[in-house]
Formats: C-alpha cells, sequence, structure tokens
C-alpha cells in the first residue's frame, strides 16, 4: 500500500501514540464531493480491519473496503488553529471540495448505505 506519513505526522502521531496504539483510518460518506477520511488512534482492532501500512512503530488500520481508498494517500500534520490535526490529500483524488476535508476517486467503489459498491 502506498501511503506516505510526512514529517509533522510522523512527529505527532510518534508523541502520541502508545506502543499498543495505532492510527485507524476510515472512509465515510459526506461533505460536497462526497467523502471524507477519519482517523482515531485505537488499541482494539474491530471485525474485518488489517493493518495496511506500518513505518517505523506507526501502524495505519484499516478495512477492507476502506483500503481501497488509501491507496496515494498523503497524511500530514497542522497545529494551526484553524483547520488544524491530521490532514489527507490523495494524488488519485478525482474532486475535492473547496475546504479540502471531502474527494471522490475515479475509478473506486462508491459508498452507498454505508457499505462500498463497484459502480
Amino acid at each position: 500500500m502506498n501511503i506516505t506519513i510526512l514529517e509533522n505526522a510522523l512527529k505527532m502521531l510518534g508523541s502520541k501514540l502508545e506502543s499498543d496504539q495505532f492510527l485507524r483510518i476510515g472512509v465515510t460518506e459526506g461533505g460536497c464531493a462526497g467523502l471524507t477520511y477519519s482517523a482515531e488512534i485505537s488499541r482494539e482492532m474491530k471485525p474485518g480491519e488489517q493493518v495496511v501500512h506500518t513505518v517505523g512503530a506507526i501502524r495505519i488500520v484499516a478495512t477492507e473496503e476502506a483500503a481501497g481508498y488509501l491507496e496515494g494517500l498523503v497524511i500530514d500534520y497542522a497545529d494551526d488553529l484553524i483547520n488544524g490535526g491530521l490532514q489527507f490529500t490523495n494524488a488519485n483524488t478525482k474532486k475535492t471540495c473547496g475546504c479540502g476535508k471531502s474527494f471522490s476517486l475515479s475509478g473506486f467503489p462508491v459508498i452507498s448505505g454505508g457499505s462500498c459498491t463497484t459502480k
């Protein structure tokens, strides 16, 4: 899986994640462009999840369905007052909204009613 974690995100995740924790990344319907990334730190994997990327001690976990949307993902971090936190960009993005929080990808499954379907 081709995921890039930039230096600021590596530093932040390295300082926040305990040895038994990982970063869960999900993809959900939302925003003007159709899809949004979500992220949370967790200790317990949910059914259907797997480790999709590892950099040093940092592990990224996603469901098989969400993993298809993570190819080409770049994760950065900013501590700005507005729009601070983890920031996600993807080279495969077909369309984004003005705020940069939602996206759509060409040739990827469509999330409909909470489930991925091939279009």
